[in-house]
């Protein structure tokens, strides 16, 4: 069964990441490829000030709009890549070469990735 309300979120953390200009965000659906989760939301900084920025962003606005807070948080001591784990939906907050390097994209490839105006579409009806 989907749970539109963490389409609805991982739709709204998208706008939220893109609100705050970070890059090259995508949302995965990976709902029928793996039971960690059922989306990934990916985005890029280009600094580690943003990387920490971003994580704590999105953190505090879910809280606002959802009323819900992650449950678990990892970062590495260098702010290279934030963790946000709100069960049905993880947030992978990284700097822009991490995410050359790890290509978490592609590691999913098998998983479906929705696209920019329909997570645009979803998030329009909600205000942050």
């Amino acid at each position: 069964m989907v749970n539109e309300n963490s389409y609805k979120m991982a739709c709204a953390i998208a706008k939220i990441l893109d609100n705050k200009l970070a890059k090259d965000i995508t949302i995965l659906n990976i709902r029928n490829v793996s039971t960690i989760a059922d989306y990934f939301v990916i985005c890029s900084a280009d600094t580690t000030t943003q990387v920490k920025a971003f994580s704590g962003y999105v953190e505090d606005l879910v809280e606002k709009v959802f009323e819900v807070k992650p449950k678990g948080i990892e970062a590495d001591l260098k702010n290279r890549w934030h963790l946000l784990d709100y069960g049905d939906i993880i947030v992978h907050i990284m700097h822009r070469e991490e995410r050359e390097f790890y290509t978490i994209e592609k590691f999913w490839s098998h998983a479906c990735k929705i696209n920019r105006e329909e997570w645009e579409k979803e998030a329009s009806e909600l205000s942050f």
